[in-house]
């Protein structure tokens, strides 16, 4: 049995969305492994897929360490995190003076990852100008800094990831189908928890001892109710969600046993397909005709904001949370649909990355072991 866990598995920090450790039981990941093997045995760019917490970034990190690569620097960013006005001058770098805040050159990531990997997470939130530079770079390995003429050769191999079907968001012109032909040419994707059951039980075993050792000496079990329920719940949060449930019943079971009572679960459901029948939307109209009628009628205030909020906070969980494919399906720019999810608090306003370091032999083996992927055999 394969264990594959990020840098820092033993980490005190609660889950987070990213899942943590991934484990290779089920022969659909075995054929995952499979996959990540004959991609790593190539130098092109690839895009990983999957829906959230089911370990992308375990797997890119992975293909990296598989890969000629290996010992070379893995960058990791998450593009929903940039703004457009930062994304550029993150990814290209950018001279001093080319902007006002440009007070001293710096590299971009395509720079500092110099040899290695270069992860983007959630590729499909970049603004599509931030698209175009990145095709053109990885057609011609090179890039141009903000305020510069001059080109810098880079040799990067471009591993991207996202949680939605980048086709579709190409369909109603969000991503560049250039682009997503380029990457998806490697493409790798990760099934579902809920369709690798074999998964389950060995991941929920492995997170009850990293969270048991932190509780005390005794070893804690899974008793068989608690199999029970683990195996028969859908997992729409996937590996993160089985985390966050074993980490929530190590803290209210009693005597090292967590049984079924003690897990408690999302109210979330797996997304299924729905089709609307024309009557049925046009009623929908209705209602939310009658709704701001009401609302104006009773002289509520601000209506406009507070529909236009209520619009966009709502397209984008069904979005799962992109920018860019939001932005799409309701017909407006990127940044509007930005700004209104800063001003309604649905997304936090990034804190401005520190400036990646500029390329240096002598960092070189600081960075590989910073970035290294433990594997171990259990």
């Amino acid at each position: 049995m394969r264990l594959l866990t990020l840098p820092t598995p033993e980490s005190t920090a609660a889950p987070t969305e990213r899942a943590k450790a991934l484990l290779f039981e089920d022969p659909r990941s075995q054929e995952l492994l499979h996959r990540a093997r004959q991609v790593a045995a190539g130098d092109a760019a690839a895009l990983i897929t999957g829906e959230i917490g089911t370990g992308k970034e375990i797997i890119a990190r992975h293909v990296h360490e598989l890969s000629a690569r290996r010992g070379r620097p893995f960058l990791a960013v998450s593009c929903a995190a940039l703004s457009p006005a930062l994304a550029e001058s993150e990814l290209f770098g950018h001279e001093q003076g080319a902007s006002p805040k440009a007070l001293t050159m710096k590299h971009g990531l395509l720079e500092a990852a110099e040899g290695g990997t270069l992860y983007l997470d959630e590729i499909g939130d970049f603004p599509l100008g931030v698209q175009v530079k990145l095709l053109r770079a990885l057609e011609d390995r090179e890039v141009v800094r903000l305020g510069s003429r001059t080109p810098v050769p880079v040799d990067v191999r471009i591993i991207a990831a996202t949680n939605v079907p980048l086709n579709d968001v190409v369909a109603v012109g969000g991503f560049r189908e250039d682009l997503f032909s380029r990457l998806n040419g490697a493409a790798i994707p990760v099934p579902a928890l809920r369709e690798r059951p074999g998964d389950i039980l060995p991941l929920a075993r492995y997170f009850l001892g990293t969270y048991g050792r932190r509780l005390g000496p005794t070893p804690c079990v899974l008793t068989s109710s608690a199999v029970d329920r683990l195996l028969a719940h859908s997992w729409p949060g996937n590996i993160r969600e089985l985390e966050n449930v074993i980490h929530q019943a190590l803290l209210v079971c009693r005597a090292g046993r967590v049984t079924g009572k003690d897990l408690r679960f999302t109210s979330l459901r797996p997304k299924a397909a729905a089709i609307e029948p024309p009557g049925r939307i046009d009623g929908l109209m209705a209602t939310l005709e009658n709704t701001i009628a009401a609302l104006f009628d009773a002289s509520f205030p601000n209506v406009h904001e507070r529909v236009e909020e209520i619009v966009i906070r709502t397209a984008y969980r069904r979005c799962d949370r992109n920018l860019g494919l939001t932005a799409a399906r309701l017909g407006v720019s990127r940044d509007l649909v930005r700004a209104r999810l800063l001003q309604s608090g649905e997304i936090a306003q990034p804190s401005t990355p520190e400036p990646p370091a500029a390329p240096s032999k002598a960092g070189d083996a600081a960075r590989a072991a910073a970035t290294a992927l433990p594997i171990s055999l259990p």
